[in-house]
């Protein structure tokens, strides 16, 4: 899968130990949706299981990003199944900046919000 290959790349290339942990993450994550893909007994069981791979801590907001997260699992069943076109790799990359991009909004939101008052 090309996004996997990119993904390892940036790895690479990342001088900041943060993003370099989340992108292994993110590699290790897409390595659990292949290897369900091919394991499951059929797309609704890899659908499920898929939304519970910890796409956020504990997957307690996985819910909020499930938009983008099904149209990436379906293309990665799709992929890995075969039962997609040629164009399973753009579909997935788009799919994956749309996940990528729900995820950060919801980090940055949860980062951004003021720590409650202490109690005098």
């Amino acid at each position: 899968m090309r996004l996997v290959h990119e993904l390892e790349r940036h790895v690479a290339e990342e001088q900041s130990l943060f993003r370099k942990q989340l992108l292994r993450e993110d590699i290790a994550r897409l390595g659990k949706l292949r290897e369900l893909a091919r394991s499951a007994r059929d797309r609704n069981a890899f659908m499920k299981a898929g939304m519970r791979i910890g796409w956020t801590q504990g997957d307690l907001r996985t819910h909020e990003i499930r938009e983008p997260l099904e149209a990436l699992l379906g293309f990665v069943y799709q992929y890995e199944t075969g039962t997609g076109g040629g164009e399973q790799e753009a579909r997935i990359n788009s799919a994956w900046v749309a996940v990528h991009r729900a995820r950060m909004e919801r980090l940055v939101g949860c980062l951004s919000t003021p720590a409650p008052k202490p109690i005098d």
